[in-house]
């Protein structure tokens, strides 16, 4: 029987980490989230969880030990952020080329210096172009549902997924949490077993040196794996759906139908956002919001789709691109420019480094884009000089 339990965001990994049946688990514990692998390795020591947690010295060798044991044929998880994120650089770009089905979560932490705890997206974005997928989540249930929903696409196309939520807002925030049957669990993700794995008496070279005539091949088969998941993710996400009674998809739609102006939002500002659509929706205002759900692999069609012929787009960033925009503006700017009837699209920035985003501020931000002409490069909202 399935039942509820009030679960911090971090513990929503845990559970669908211990739901999902890793049996390598690896990681070092960083602010905002130790609590993750703190769980997860008393769920172990108890006995509640058949899993090997590995304790290492670093986040590079953490996910360096996933590496090994997803190649060997286990199902392996790790956790981390910020910093620890950016030390895995190297090793992330490994596992995706590697092709080894990992999933991370990464609880989004503004990257120092200087020093902060607090959320922002550049530690996760920055990690974008090395084929690792991600899904960014509003709230705690989809923590925990998409922990499962990760594997189930990870295994079938054979690449790495970091499933991404906001610092302290989820990580460390309390909400009720449906937790699965594990035989359901079980009936939608069923054991991991993988076409070549590393064994004793079967030698396979992994890894070796590709020179030019075959390299460019193993990058065109990455690419083509993440087109492949677009459809995964939304035939899987309706499946889960059915079982579970939650569906997911590439993206998600909130009081669209009729709206003229569109607010793009990710994360847990969606939350507060839709908020502050129906107090705009009771002032007579159409207006709606598209939750970004899936980053990479991209969901281009799905954009244009739904974004055409729409008056206005506002693309609400907690996260900057130095030197050129916020990042999920570039990207929908790019996805919408082959349309003939596109519409224009207008940047915003605010909430970097944890500060309040507020239904005021959400508010604001689309009596600004309601009146605004000119596309102008970023828009800064709530920025105090």
């Amino acid at each position: 029987m399935s039942f509820k339990k009030v679960l911090t965001g971090n513990h929503a990994v845990s559970y669908g980490a211990m739901l999902s049946k890793v049996e390598v688990i690896s990681a070092y514990p960083i602010t905002p989230q130790t609590q993750v692998v703190e769980l997860l390795s008393e769920l172990v020591a108890d006995g509640y969880l058949n899993a090997i947690f590995v304790t290492v010295e670093s986040e590079h060798s953490a996910m360096s030990a996933c590496i090994g044991a997803s190649a060997a044929g286990a199902r392996a998880f790790t956790a981390t952020s910020a910093q620890g994120l950016a030390l895995m650089h190297e090793m992330l770009h490994w596992a995706a080329g590697a092709r080894l089905p990992i999933v991370m979560a990464n609880i989004n932490r503004a990257m120092a210096p200087p020093w902060s705890i607090w959320t922002e997206q550049n530690d996760s974005l920055s990690q974008r172009d090395t084929g690792w997928m991600q899904i960014y989540v509003e709230s705690n249930q989809e923590v925990l549902d998409n922990i499962i929903l990760s594997y189930k696409i990870a295994e079938q196309v054979y690449l790495p997924v970091m499933v991404v939520l906001d610092a302290f807002v989820l990580s460390h925030t309390s909400e009720p949490v449906e937790i699965y049957d594990q035989e359901k669990v079980d009936e939608f993700l069923p054991p991991y077993n993988p076409q070549y794995k590393i064994e004793p008496g079967n030698p396979i070279g992994y890894g070796a040196l590709a020179a030019p005539d075959t390299y460019f091949e193993f990058r065109y088969k990455i690419q083509r794996a993440m087109e492949n998941a677009l459809d995964l993710f939304e035939k899987e996400g309706k499946l889960f759906g059915e079982i579970f009674g939650r569906e997911y998809g590439l993206v998600e739609e909130y009081m669209m139908d009729d709206a003229d102006y569109i607010l793009v939002t990710t994360s847990t500002i969606t939350s507060t956002a839709k908020v502050a659509i129906k107090k705009l929706r009771e002032r007579g205002e159409k207006v709606g919001i598209l939750k970004l759900r899936v980053v990479r692999p991209f969901p281009f069609e799905k954009l244009r789709h739904v974004l055409s012929g729409r008056k206005k787009v506002g693309v609400i960033d907690r996260n900057i691109s130095f030197g050129h925009h916020g990042i999920f503006y570039q990207e929908i700017k790019s996805a919408l420019y082959p349309m003939e009837n596109r519409p224009p699209v207008f940047g915003y920035i605010t909430g970097l480094g944890g500060r309040d985003v507020k239904v005021e501020d959400i508010i604001d931000i689309y009596e600004d884009l309601k009146k605004r002409e000119t596309v102008e490069d970023i828009i800064w909202k709530g920025v105090k000089l």
